[in-house]
């Protein structure tokens, strides 16, 4: 028989487990309640093409943090390959190999960099990563000279904008992203030596993971995570621009906690972070549904973030 205590702890594990959902209906309705036609279909499905970009760039972030590090690279990555994809398509169906090719190029060079730093020189991630963003930031100001040029092919274009029925495109290249996510994660060997990794790699590596190979290949994954993202962002805004993956920088970390996943790592979903990144653009479109202005819109993302962090994250050290 279930003892007090016991119930308390149950019913306190089945919270924090479904937590995320929960508030994802609650800021649903409340954004139904000031906006009438908020949850109707065509919103809807406009707000889903705006979470899968952030969705995408989370799968390379979940991977990071389940695996005990961070991926600071992320946003400054997804700039640099909507740069190399806007530029290389040039308004051209033909040119969509060479642009993949330049943005899988540049996955493998960040992701082998992170990775080395990471694995090898033993720099810890959050100093790495943040480090290695900086560079790429700075290489694609050289790059473009501060002016980017280029337009996205109407084929990647229609990917982003158009629907198949009343489901975008870009959201079901976005649920096959994270359905094959998902099943790397919970039902292969790879996602398994993933988690336990991340939940202690010194007993890991005494049980036979090559705990280096397993990070080294987490930061491939992440770099080809953003680089998939810049890619499919140009189709949705046309034009390139400087600094695009900009937005992606707090905002994908905090889905990703947001829906769960420990930032000691070891602990999480990639399901959960496709919530919260639900969740991060659901949110911000209520503030701008109530008429908050941009700078309160960035106090209530923080406190928002701050709130659902703690809620996650009690732990008293975190290792980054």
């Amino acid at each position: 028989m279930m003892t007090s205590k016991n119930w308390l702890g149950f019913v306190k594990t089945r919270f924090n487990q479904y937590a995320v959902y929960l508030f994802l209906v609650l800021i649903l309705l409340l954004a139904q309640l000031y906006s009438p036609t908020y949850l109707q279909l065509t919103h809807m499905m406009g707000v889903l093409r705006l979470a899968s970009f952030m969705g995408m760039a989370a799968i390379g972030q979940t991977i990071a943090i389940l695996s005990g590090g961070i991926d600071l690279s992320i946003p400054y990555t997804i700039s640099f390959s909507y740069i190399l994809a806007a530029q290389y398509m040039a308004k051209t169906n033909a040119n969509i190999p060479q642009a993949i090719l330049a943005c899988a190029i540049l996955a493998l060079l960040v992701g082998v960099v992170n990775g080395a730093g990471v694995c090898l020189l033993r720099i810890p991630a959050f100093i790495m990563t943040l480090g290695v963003g900086t560079v790429v930031r700075g290489a694609y100001m050289i790059w473009t000279k501060g002016t980017p040029k280029g337009y996205t092919a109407p084929l990647i274009n229609d990917i982003a904008n158009r629907s198949l029925g009343p489901v975008p495109y870009i959201v079901l290249v976005w649920l096959v992203l994270g359905t094959v996510a998902m099943i790397m994660l919970k039902c292969t060997p790879y996602g398994r030596k993933i988690y336990a990794v991340g939940s202690n790699a010194r007993a890991a590596r005494f049980s036979g993971i090559n705990t280096r190979a397993i990070l080294f290949s987490v930061y491939i994954l992440s770099a080809v995570a953003a680089c998939i993202t810049g890619f499919f962002l140009i189709g949705y805004t046309g034009e390139s621009y400087l600094d695009a993956g900009s937005s992606y920088d707090t905002a994908v970390i905090a889905a990703v906690i947001i829906g769960g996943t420990s930032i000691q790592g070891g602990k999480g979903s990639y399901l959960g972070s496709a919530a919260g990144s639900i969740i991060m653009v659901v949110f911000t479109d209520f503030l701008q549904i109530i008429r908050m202005s941009a700078g309160l819109r960035q106090v209530g993302q923080g406190v928002l973030i701050l709130l659902l962090i703690m809620m996650y994250a009690r732990e008293s050290k975190v290792r980054l």
